[in-house]
């Protein structure tokens, strides 16, 4: 029996150390990166069917924007019209570019429907982004079942994925600048009779320390990668909050941290329940914390499988719905259970799809999920995530642009949350009537402390 014991051991570690090798990035491999790759992984190359461009240059802004003003982004497609339009009736023309969730709320919602437009490559990332993730192919790997980094450097961790960890990974890596902010921040959800009710208005502040672009070391195991502080104005019942989130590259022994300054209390607070499936502070009831921004937070209660690439639909250049003249909240939520369509543009683009289920012992209102990130920019993406049925309970997409100020990229500030059970939906962090994000200095870090908070957090 001891020997048996010992053959299965030693078939089990043989096993392990030949899934890893053929995980790894051969030398060989990562020469792709710069030549048929970009540095970050995308095709460089269009699709034979020309539905998919080469990639381009930087994005131009046009004319009527005003360097001044960064947060008003004008549309720089505001000429191009749709080249057609999929809704219940033709989905089936198009079901293989469709996602599970949208083919959902076409089938469940009469008048959803997308517009399709052409599609633009206009990626941007600084230099030293470009160069750490070509390091990162052959350097940066992960450990501890996927849940911790070591030797890598502040690009995308894993420009050749070979696993569904490894493009989640790059989701929490994706550039949309060092420092970020935005005033009047607002949450908003509609219920099915149309009424929209404000759940939330905030000045927000997101830095990620590990892009720093003086820095040239690798990533601490343990340093946080994003650092956020929401300072609630609106409604007057959240007025006075306060809350500030950590999250840590190393996601078994740190994790992320979080606290919260409720001013009837006059006190601050460890706040471990912002996390996972806690239903999420401005969502109304649609969505969890970990649904914001379609992925949010730590990997360690899902297994990620890796399905491969495909060519999808999903919303892209969404600069009109955040443009005030453009669509206004009241034109964008002029709609029950989705918002308009006549605000929301929608391209071809090649996703990696990635499936997650619960792990053993683990606990989530969503069992599966199903996962799409774009890639060029991996912050853009979709998801669905399933009930204990496996029904599809809820689906949320990004509204993603481009800056014209800086290297970088709006990718995961706005979401919108549709909840096929109750048919509300939530936008969270809109800023359409309110001024966008703009590209700002970087706080110290005693900005985004529990101490910072206890003293700012009086009314």
């Amino acid at each position: 029996m001891k020997t048996n014991i010992r053959t299965l051991v030693a078939l089990a570690v043989a096993s392990t150390v030949s899934a890893s090798a053929l995980a790894a990035v051969t030398a060989e491999e990562a020469k792709q990166l710069g030549s048929t790759l970009t540095p970050w992984g995308a095709e460089k190359k269009g699709n034979k069917e020309g539905t998919i461009p080469d990639l381009a240059g930087p994005i131009k802004p046009p004319a009527n924007f005003d360097p001044k003003n960064p947060k008003h982004r004008p549309d720089p497609f505001a000429n191009e019209k749709p080249l057609y339009s999929i809704d219940a009736k033709n989905m089936d023309k198009h079901a293989g570019k469709l996602s599970e969730g949208i083919k959902a709320m076409m089938k469940k919602y009469a008048g959803f429907r997308i517009d399709v437009y052409p599609t633009h490559r206009n990626i941007t990332y600084p230099q030293f982004y470009l160069d750490n993730s070509i390091k990162n192919a052959t350097a940066c790997k992960t450990i501890n079942n996927g849940l911790q980094l070591e030797g890598c450097y502040a690009g995308i961790p894993f420009p050749i994925p070979k696993t569904g960890n490894e493009v989640m990974w790059n989701r929490l890596f994706k550039y949309d600048g060092y420092a970020l902010m935005s005033e009047g921040m607002t949450g908003t959800v509609v219920d099915t009779q149309g009424n929209n009710t404000t759940t939330g208005v905030a000045t927000m502040w997101i830095q990620y320390p590990i892009f720093d672009p003086k820095r040239t070391t690798p990533i601490s195991a343990d340093e946080p990668y994003e650092k956020i502080r929401v300072d609630y104005s609106d409604p007057a019942r959240k007025a006075g909050e306060k809350l500030v989130v950590h999250d840590s590259v190393d996601m078994v022994n740190v994790g992320r941290r979080a606290w919260s300054y409720l001013p009837g209390q006059r006190r601050v607070k460890l706040s471990p329940d912002i996390a996972y499936d806690t239903p999420s502070p401005t969502g109304g009831g649609a969505g969890t914390v970990d649904e914001a921004a379609v992925f949010y937070g730590a990997l360690d209660r899902y297994n990620f499988k890796l399905i491969g690439k495909k060519e999808m639909y999903i919303p892209y250049n969404t600069y009109k719905v955040r443009d005030p003249k453009s669509c206004p909240n009241s034109t964008a939520f002029a709609t029950k259970n989705f918002l308009n369509p006549d605000c929301v543009r929608w391209e071809l683009h090649r996703v990696w799809v990635v499936e997650a289920t619960l792990k053993d012992g683990k606990r989530h209102v969503y069992p599966k999920r199903t996962l799409y990130w774009d890639e060029d920019m991996p912050g853009i993406g979709m998801t669905e995530g399933y009930d204990s049925a496996n029904q599809i309970y809820r689906v949320t997409y990004s509204l993603p642009i481009s800056l014209y100020d800086a290297p970088g990229h709006h990718s995961t500030d706005e979401w919108v949350t549709a909840d096929l059970a109750t048919g509300n939906y939530a936008r969270q962090q809109n800023v359409t009537d309110t001024g966008g994000w703009i590209v700002t200095d970087a706080k110290p870090n005693n900005f985004f402390s529990s101490e910072a908070l206890a003293g700012g957090g009086i009314r």
